[in-house]
């Protein structure tokens, strides 16, 4: 269980990152690929989140989704707002917890990241 906090912390600290550094990270001349960027830097949080039945964190997610784009501005000065990137972030979170629940119903579990929903033998 701790891992998967690490990662959700490590993830975090990925999409503040990507999302305030002062030049967009990645390759330059990709069209598109920062929408991609923006995706999955919100869809591993979500699903991690999920994961960890840390579901408060999802609206937190989301108003992040919806502030960060104009909180760019103020922080990294050489970067623009662009509504399709908090729409990219947006699907990103949907898309993580689809992911995520999707594989605990079908695995019937939670990837052992938080706890277990089974009593153990011996404990009711």
């Amino acid at each position: 269980m701790v891992l998967g906090w690490f990662a959700l912390l490590v993830a975090l600290l990925v999409q503040c990152y990507g999302l305030y550094a002062p030049q967009m990270p990645g390759p330059d001349g990709v069209p598109g690929l920062d929408k991609v960027g923006h995706l999955v830097a919100f869809a591993v949080p979500a699903a991690l989140a999920w994961w960890l039945r840390a579901r408060w964190l999802l609206p937190v997610l989301v108003l992040h989704a919806l502030v960060s784009e104009p909180l760019q501005a103020v922080l990294a000065p050489g970067r623009q707002p662009d509504l399709v990137d908090a729409v990219a972030d947006l699907v990103g979170i949907a898309l993580g917890v689809w992911v995520a629940a999707t594989t605990a119903r079908r695995w019937g579990h939670d990837g052992d990241m938080g706890e277990t929903s089974t009593p153990v033998r011996g404990e009711s």
